[in-house]
């Protein structure tokens, strides 16, 4: 490189200080300014606004459906990814695309095509009701459309690991007279475990946050069917502004560290293949 080639320091910096600046402008401010609301009254009115009855039920129930939905997605986002990587079928690239197709909708169409599928007035719907199964304006409505909104995770997370592992290991153990299932548990679940666990957080934490899909199913019932995103906007609306902030600091602090835990897990993975490189 030449003299004339050469980045100079003031570059350097320069370049440094916009994406520190816009980081800050675009998320801390932000968060800071949601955690000041949240803390006006001090932990005594972060624990009064989070103790409310409305707010426990609607924490409870964004908490044990985003879990549901994690578990169910984790299973068939980790199912799907082998069938992509392993098997070669008629229609496989079309199945490949539409796996990111709810990462392109926007999450109120996705609880308006829920709505059109199961609502009452619908054929599949109303069978489902005549069976004493309720979809829409229940938890089940919820789970459903956060198993649409985050079915890309972990199917996006474990698939380039799937990739990048080679066949031998398993191709050894069917040799041995090993059966397919006994493999992918003890030959391959543990090389793309992190991967799984990585795709299954993201999950977990996209769906503490969701709202614009949950807004239309749920119908917002409190005691039954308010999550807590939702329940921030009501008191928003109300001009509850430290009570929406409480709770808002509660999913942000979740959400933070299900993040620093994936970053965690990441770079153990990077660490792992460097060493096994070497």
């Amino acid at each position: 490189m030449t003299q004339g080639q050469r980045t100079s320091p003031w570059g350097r910096w320069g370049l440094r200080a916009t994406a520190v600046t816009f980081l800050l402008l675009m998320i801390v401010v932000p968060l800071a300014a949601v955690v000041e609301r949240g803390f006006t009254d001090g932990l005594a009115g972060l624990w009064e606004d989070l103790h409310a009855p409305a707010a426990m039920d609607a924490l409870w129930l964004t908490l044990w459906t985003a879990l549901l939905m994690t578990v169910i997605n984790t299973v068939m986002g980790t199912l799907t990814a082998y069938v992509l990587v392993r098997y070669r079928f008629p229609g496989q690239a079309l199945m490949n695309a539409l796996v990111d197709l709810p990462f392109a909708f926007p999450t109120l169409v996705t609880g308006v095509m829920l709505v059109v599928l199961y609502g009452p007035q619908r054929a599949v719907g109303g069978w489902l009701q005549r069976q004493g199964i309720e979809i829409i304006f229940a938890p089940a409505g919820i789970v459903l459309a956060l198993l649409f909104v985050t079915y890309p995770f972990v199917v996006r997370a474990v698939q380039p690991v799937l990739m990048e592992l080679e066949t031998e290991q398993e191709e050894v153990a069917y040799t041995l007279g090993a059966s397919p299932a006994w493999t992918f548990v003890r030959v391959l679940l543990p090389a793309i475990l992190p991967a799984v666990v990585t795709g299954a957080l993201l999950c977990f934490a996209r769906a503490l946050g969701e709202f614009g899909s949950i807004v239309i199913v749920a119908g917002n019932i409190p005691g039954k069917s308010l999550t807590a995103p939702v329940h921030i906007f009501g008191e928003i609306e109300a001009g509850n502004l430290r009570a929406a902030a409480s709770i808002s600091v509660l999913l942000l602090g979740l959400s933070f560290l299900l993040i620093l835990f994936v970053d965690w897990v990441q770079q153990r993975r990077e660490h792992r293949s460097v060493a096994v490189s070497v």
